[in-house]
């Protein structure tokens, strides 16, 4: 049954006002029950029907509804399952501002004020925490429910949750995620609502066979379930696994939807199915509403590139009338990918003249390398000023196409300035896994040079990325940072390999390093071995045993330096002496 909520759009005063006495005598108390109060108690005690006609009322005598009357009403109009009265409440809601907006002070301020919380209070507050990504604290309130004498959290509260689980990094959140996991499993949580969030939390944090293992689990799957699989597995570069998933799917009736469609199409083209990526496309030729798809599009475009057949990506992308920014892109980097370089100036020329669109990341990282690889166009540094202008050179796609672009043009020295400045801002700024990312890139450029110059035997000096002992002492604190030991340890052998193990402040950076990554044996032999040390070394590995609780050492090392440093002044005062005759 719905009610007739076209009233509630009234504005004014508070909702703590109390109920008109010509419906319902006051009980004689020494302060008038609110209508919240009355809401409260009717939803409590399951009198949905009541409590609904109690926020009608409310609301035709004039009393705007705030955050206490709002959940109650919303939570009386999910008991009787009635979705249109449901909506309505939300429409109001969010109108009043009661929505995603606001201040989360503001939203902690009414929460402390509810004496009596119940689960949709506690919901909407650590939901509320998430949108504001304080996902330590939405933690906090999730373990401080349990102190709470009130039901069990619901799969409302598990999906905001896992969601803050999965912004905590992949050690720390997957370990917050596993118990996550085990605790909906004690409470016997099987619900498609949480068991796709716990999906979505281990795909975010790169554990693809523990989301593997939830999706094999549940019973109820639904089109999000089988997206995220599909996706994921072709995300992850198991194409195989995806385009299996999707015939299971198939076979099993799901019907499909643009997000599963989209999900193909690259699975095919890096495992090079073109004939399955065509029954693709003709599925969605078959089904209209797919083909306008903007994301459909550029995911066919990009599909067709990849296999080289770009006559039919740039048929999907001329008969698209709707073409966003994602299908520029595709079709730009198609041409690109395949030496159509000037197609691709063309096509971008025609897609910020004509069609009005300004550029992506995405769309600025593809035509680099055509501005570099076309004659007619020789203006290539202009390009970096246009980035500059469009406030795109903090991203990462378009640093790594600058760095291509100065290194094919010749000027390897401008290409490593922009390559130490983009690692020391990540390193600064705490954004350590984007710097070990970059580091792999590195990696990758030097290893593609190293083959060409054995294929085409070029000079010995064309244009390497060689790290030199500024850059590995900029990504050493990283690799602590994440407990990248593996990582360290592969610096510390190219350090090693390029005679640069020797320089006192690659060293001392190795000493932190092995330190901070709990291996303290290592820390001490790195320090040993070093020829020269400065206060800092000392200072590193003294502060290294005394963060391991070995006092004793610390204080023993801090000694020992002293005495070093009494060596020092000596010998200098001896030099000194005999320079002056």
């Amino acid at each position: 049954m719905s009610y007739n909520c076209h009233h509630l759009l009234s504005p004014l005063p508070s909702s703590h006002s109390p109920p008109p006495t010509s419906r319902t005598p006051p009980k004689p108390t020494s302060q008038p029950p609110s209508w919240v109060d009355a809401l409260r108690s009717r939803t409590r005690s399951n009198h949905f029907r009541e409590a609904i006609s109690t926020y009608i009322e409310m609301t035709v005598s004039g009393i705007r509804s705030d955050h206490f009357a709002f959940p109650t009403a919303l939570k009386a109009a999910a008991g009787l399952r009635d979705l249109d009265t449901g909506e309505q409440i939300h429409a109001v809601a969010v109108k009043f501002g009661y929505g995603k907006c606001g201040r989360i002070g503001d939203a902690h301020k009414v929460f402390d004020r509810i004496t009596d919380r119940d689960q949709v209070s506690w919901n909407s507050y650590i939901a509320a925490l998430c949108r504001f990504e304080m996902w330590e604290q939405a933690l906090e309130e999730f373990r401080a429910i349990r102190m709470e004498d009130m039901e069990l959290p619901s799969s409302f509260t598990m999906v905001s949750v896992a969601l803050a689980c999965s912004n905590l990094g992949v050690i720390h959140g997957f370990r917050l995620g596993k118990q996550l996991h085990w605790y909906s499993l004690r409470m016997g949580d099987q619900k498609t609502f949480t068991n796709n969030a716990l999906m979505a939390m281990y795909a975010k944090l790169g554990r693809i066979d523990e989301s593997r293992a939830v999706f094999e689990s549940s019973v109820d799957r639904d089109i999000v379930s089988w997206n995220t699989m599909i996706s994921l597995f072709s995300q992850s570069d198991r194409f195989s696994e995806a385009l299996a998933l999707f015939r299971f799917m198939v076979l099993e009736g799901v019907e499909l939807d643009s997000v599963t469609i989209a999900s193909v199409p690259p699975a095919c083209s890096h495992l090079e199915r073109l004939h399955f990526g065509k029954e693709i496309h003709a599925y969605v030729l078959r089904n209209s509403g797919l083909i306008e798809n903007s994301f459909m599009g550029s995911a066919l475009v990009d599909m067709y590139c990849n296999c080289h057949d770009v006559e039919s990506g740039w048929r999907v992308f001329d008969r698209n009338s709707g073409r966003q920014i994602e299908l520029w892109n595709a079709m730009i980097s198609g041409y690109t990918r395949n030496g159509f370089v000037e197609k691709a100036l063309i096509l971008f020329i025609e897609m910020i003249e004509v069609a009005g669109l300004l550029p992506s990341t995405t769309a600025m990282a593809s035509v680099m390398p055509a501005c570099v690889q076309c004659e007619a166009f020789s203006s290539k540094e202009s390009i970096h000023g246009y980035v500059v202008k469009l406030d795109f050179e903090e991203n990462r796609y378009i640093q790594n196409a600058l760095m291509d672009m100065y290194s094919m043009t010749g000027k390897i020295d401008i290409s490593v300035n922009i390559f130490d400045s983009v690692v020391t801002g990540y390193i600064l700024s705490g954004r350590h896994s984007d710097a070990l990312v970059l580091l792999h890139e590195m990696q990758r450029v030097e290893n593609n040079k190293t083959r060409r110059k054995n294929h085409d035997d070029e000079d010995e000096n064309g244009g390497f990325y060689k790290p030199n002992s500024i850059t590995l002492m900029t990504f050493l604190p990283g690799c602590a940072a994440l407990a990248a030991l593996a990582k360290g340890k592969e610096i510390h052998a190219y350090t090693i390999r390029n005679a640069l193990a020797l320089d006192v402040t690659v060293g001392s950076a190795l000493v932190d390093m092995y330190a901070k990554s709990g291996c303290l044996n290592l820390s001490r032999r790195v320090f040993d071995e070093m020829p020269t040390r400065n206060a800092i070394t000392w200072n590193v590995l003294i502060m290294a045993y005394g963060m391991h609780g070995k006092g004793e050492e610390a204080l023993g090392l801090f000694k020992k330096w002293k005495q070093n440093l009494m060596k020092l002044h000596l010998l200098l005062y001896l030099q000194h002496a005999v320079i002056l005759g």
